[in-house]
């Protein structure tokens, strides 16, 4: 199954349940993948996180319901999935501008975030460079963290981890110990696995360079291997972060759909080389382990 058919069965899987319990597993079974990594996938496509999505829709139909002036409020809010009359409030004035107690007033203006229907859109003409390269298993050396499954969080305390990163010297250390190849690059590595029963469910991700292994791992770091495997390699040039987001967009949108490759769900490697990333200039590459459809 492809990502934009996948994609769409989990989106109807959401809709068919509004007003049920949504667990994550369950959607990312609709589309033949893990929970972690749908999320990832889905707010790549979708521009949105899978929970903003879940939350938006919910509220929307929740407007449309207390606007009727028919349904009290309390039960609006346990219908969809909020714990109390307050939280649900909070959120629905967030949302709509305004408290559900004005929604159902006459003549009141709401929003509406409408359903996502996803589609394949030949706009034709764009080349993506990209290379297939078979690689051995590697080593690197690596500053790992674990983080929360939920894309939501994931989105704000990687970058936080980064930022740490530099101010704690990590940076400058891993430079010291890089002797293999990817050469001279810092090596984002997202873990396509996740630990833990119930939720919060967590990834490890890590801050790393190749390896050789001639010197002792530092203290706080960790050796770890990267199994062999076939990796899809894609340049992306311009100012971070929106050039690489650019690039993942891409990746998704208009290689894998007709590549006669599809990602395998495991390991991504981000790899950024030395320079500006603020310049339009900045060069990166995009390491995504796959197999042959």
């Amino acid at each position: 199954m492809n990502w934009i058919t996948g994609i769409q069965r989990a989106i109807d899987y959401v809709e068919d349940n509004l007003t049920g319990e949504l667990d994550y597993e369950e959607i990312a079974k609709r589309a033949c993948s893990s929970s972690f990594y749908f999320q990832r996938v889905f707010s790549i496509l979708c521009g949105v996180t899978l929970g903003e999505y879940i939350r938006a829709r919910r509220l929307t139909q929740a407007g449309t319901e207390l606007t009727a002036g028919e349904a009290r409020v309390v039960d609006t809010a346990l219908k969809y999935g909020y714990d109390s009359p307050e939280s649900f409030a909070r959120a629905f004035t967030r949302f709509h501008g305004l408290t559900p107690s004005q929604a159902k007033l006459p003549g009141v203006k709401l929003k509406s975030f409408s359903r996502l229907h996803v589609k394949l859109i030949l706009e034709g003409g764009h080349t993506m460079d990209y290379k297939i390269v078979k690689k051995e298993a590697f080593r690197v050396l690596e500053k790992v963290k674990w983080f929360p499954e939920d894309e939501e969080l994931r989105q704000a305390e990687i970058p936080a981890f980064w930022n740490q990163a530099r101010k704690e010297g990590v940076i400058p250390t891993l430079c010291r110990a890089a002797s293999a190849e990817p050469a001279k690059k810092i090596l984002g590595i997202c873990y396509g696995t996740s630990r833990g029963e119930g939720e919060p469910r967590q990834f490890p991700y890590s801050i790393a360079v190749g390896y050789s292994g001639r010197e002792p791992a530092p203290e706080g770091f960790r050796v770890n291997t990267i199994p062999a495997a076939t990796w899809a390699v894609f340049p992306c040039r311009g100012a971070m972060p929106q050039a690489i987001q650019d690039t993942w967009r891409r990746i998704y949108a208009e290689f894998f759909p007709t590549a006669d490759y599809a990602p395998t769900g495991g390991i991504d490697i981000e790899a950024y080389s030395d320079g500006d990333m603020s310049s339009p200039d900045y060069e990166c590459e995009i390491w995504v382990a796959v197999e042959r459809k």
